[in-house]
């Protein structure tokens, strides 16, 4: 059966209306090209309003607005895709203690949005609909006993019962939801190993990525703050987080290496900013960049790092900056990881401030094989968001025969 007429529901954890961009967000554009698609909103719940942060007023606003009847919970995006505010204000209650009282209130929680769920599909006529949910563990839990969709998807994208808010409840409530749940896909290896040990119908299916800001095909200008920094550079993009990164190995690499310019774009926590890199003159901390901004950075990188500390939040969750790196054709030098072991034949894989090294200069000496270069771009094209949410189908296909 071809991905074409059908009627999908869509949940997660990223409203529409925010602007800032997500995984699910795309794959319901990709699929709303030729399906038709409801795009669930995350309802307003009591502690965002209650704390009304100057950040969340519009998003309050319009929450608001269609619980007291002054805006249409169902709105018309663009052919096929529609998104829905549920009228609800559901109570916070990840504060509780984990338990029998907990469950029942999550069950009222989902009954609400269900309910309003249902009333949307009969607005819409939707007929034979797939839900498919973006990690949307609690509010989604019920789905497969208050929904009458042909498959429930679980789409697990990050190891987030390993993060504050989750951890509470998550890890008790993700494994009961995947048993329920008809199949699940994930977007890293090590996320579809953790799916497959409650649910037989566990997929992987890629990561899609845009990469249209990382062309290498345009020419640019240096940048104002990378003028007078010396070759070779070694750069690494994105935020800088003792958290996902190992500042030690940093520390020992740049030390080991004077002669070699470090550069480093984007935000810093506040152990990046009293870590002893702030001391070394060749590690260059140019601060956060606007995102059109980032391919003219790394068009100046001799060699792209991402040196992962290892541990529960990062070991699962898919490299995207790698996929960026690579679309520009950069020799890149990563921690291994399950989630990288699909870079493995394109980038550099190495441990501690030797191996780091090592590897960068293999890095260095690649430079102008035009042939690696070709097929570091190639790998990293694939990556696209189409072929992700065709390997999405295929996998329903797989569990509906």
């Amino acid at each position: 059966m071809e991905m074409k007429g059908q009627d999908f529901i869509v949940m997660g954890n990223q409203p529409w209306d925010v602007p800032i961009g997500s995984n699910c967000k795309n794959i319901a554009e990709v699929i709303a090209r030729d399906n038709r698609v409801l795009y669930v909103n995350r309802p307003l719940d009591l502690f965002t309003l209650l704390k009304n942060k100057s950040e969340d007023k519009a998003y309050i606003a319009k929450r608001q607005a269609v619980r007291k009847g002054k805006a249409e919970p169902i709105q018309h995006i663009k052919d096929g895709l529609y998104t829905l505010d549920p009228r609800v204000l559901l109570p916070s209650i990840n504060w509780m203690p984990d338990g029998a009282i907990y469950d029942r209130l999550l069950k009222g929680l989902n009954q609400q949005i269900f309910d309003e769920l249902n009333w949307a599909i009969k607005e819409l006529n939707f007929k034979d609909y797939y839900f498919f949910n973006d990690s949307e563990m609690f509010q989604a839990f019920y789905a497969s006993s208050m929904l009458d969709a042909k498959l429930n998807v679980y789409y697990s994208r990050d190891n987030l019962v390993s993060t504050g808010y989750f951890k509470k409840h998550g890890q008790r409530i993700e494994p009961l939801l995947l048993k329920s749940y008809d199949l699940a896909v994930a977007n890293s290896l090590y996320l579809k190993d953790y799916c497959a040990q409650f649910n037989d119908h566990s997929y992987y299916v890629g990561q899609g990525c845009d990469l249209s800001i990382f062309n290498p095909e345009l020419e640019h200008d240096r940048p104002a703050d990378m003028q007078g920094i010396a070759g070779p550079i070694i750069g690494y993009i994105g935020a800088l987080l003792q958290a996902r990164l190992d500042i030690g190995l940093l520390e020992s690499l740049a030390k080991a290496k004077s002669d070699w310019s470090f550069v480093m774009v984007g935000p810093e926590d506040d152990a990046f900013k009293a870590s002893g890199l702030h001391a070394m003159e060749n590690v260059h901390f140019l601060g956060a960049k606007k995102p059109e901004e980032l391919g003219q950075y790394l068009s100046f990188f001799d060699v792209a790092l991402n040196p992962q500390a290892v541990n529960e939040l990062t070991i699962g969750n898919y490299p995207r900056k790698i996929d960026e790196y690579l679309a520009m054709g950069k020799p890149t030098v990563a921690t291994p990881t399950r989630a990288m072991e699909i870079f493995k034949d394109h980038v550099y894989l190495a441990e501690g401030p030797e191996g780091y090294a090592k590897a960068i200069q293999e890095g260095l000496d690649s430079i102008g094989d035009q042939a690696v270069y070709e097929e570091r771009i190639r790998f990293a094209q694939s990556h696209s968001w189409e072929n992700s949410v065709a390997a999405i189908w295929k996998a329903m296909q797989e569990t509906e025969k």
